[in-house]
């Protein structure tokens, strides 16, 4: 299992549009890739390529969340989430 972590810096939170973006994203790889708020059990986790489940995690601007996940391609899939959570998506 590979985690990383990430600081969210849209300014409205893993909210609409913020979230749209990052789901699309993770569902461009086939991977199960969970995300969850920094300190939370990996199994209160959310699918990261569902949209509905980011917007029910209720994730604000500066908060730290955790990616997880395994396989082939897991580097590679979890540094481009970390890009674009880290990203202002207002500015």
């Amino acid at each position: 299992m590979i985690e990383r972590t990430a600081t969210v810096a849209t300014r409205v939170g893993l909210h609409a549009r913020p979230a749209a973006i990052f789901s699309e994203a993770a569902a461009d790889f086939d991977l199960d890739i969970t995300i969850a708020r920094q300190g939370e059990p990996a199994e209160d986790a959310m699918d990261a390529a569902s949209m509905l489940g980011l917007m029910s995690l209720g994730i604000e601007f500066g908060e730290v969340v955790v990616l997880r996940t395994e396989g082939d391609g897991a580097e590679e899939a979890l540094e481009r989430l970390v890009k674009i959570l880290e990203t202002d998506h207002d500015a």
